[in-house]
């Protein structure tokens, strides 16, 4: 199915998205992953993919050398908006601005995901804007030396928040 497809591509780190695919690549390499980019790969799941998060709570734990019960379960109940404290349920990282933001300089996605690692700043976590020639040039080819994303964050975004919607009583609740 299309969902498996995409939990596949999350759990090998063939998202398309740098900072999703940089932190899962450093999870399985490791056994540890920053915590703002647990979030952002955990909200990536559950928003953008709408993959329940307890599959995302077991391959963290699989994963995980410092992996704590409570402390992974609560984090993935948070990213999901449920549990105790469900109430931030439309907070939805951006992975694009996200990596932006918190790997401005590049270094998190160039260490992680080294084919993109020539890559300019500008479009390092958003490699499918690049023309193809400057990707050519990066040694990037989408869909063959990194994957295309698969999905676009902004509809998944609006899917997400419409399900919620209608789990909290209408999507005008």
């Amino acid at each position: 199915s299309g969902r498996e497809a995409w939990f596949e591509a999350w759990r090998d780190a063939r998202t398309g998205y740098p900072i999703v695919d940089a932190g899962m690549r450093e999870l399985r390499a490791t056994g540890f992953m920053h915590n703002r980019v647990r979030m952002i790969v955990a909200s990536f799941l559950t928003k953008d993919l709408l993959i329940d998060w307890r599959r995302g709570e077991r391959h963290f734990m699989q994963h995980l050398l410092d992996g704590d019960l409570a402390n992974n379960n609560g984090g993935w109940q948070w990213a999901a908006g449920t549990g105790t404290d469900a109430a931030p349920y439309f907070r939805i990282f951006n992975p694009i601005s996200q990596g932006e933001r918190f790997d401005a300089d590049g270094a998190y996605v160039r260490r992680w995901v080294p084919e993109l690692a020539a890559l300019p700043d500008a479009l390092l976590h958003r490699p499918w804007e690049g023309a193809p020639l400057l990707l050519a040039s990066a040694g990037v080819t989408l869909g063959e030396t990194y994957p295309a994303p698969i999905v676009d964050h902004a509809e998944q975004r609006q899917a997400a928040l419409e399900m919620y919607g209608v789990l909290k009583g209408g999507a005008g609740a």
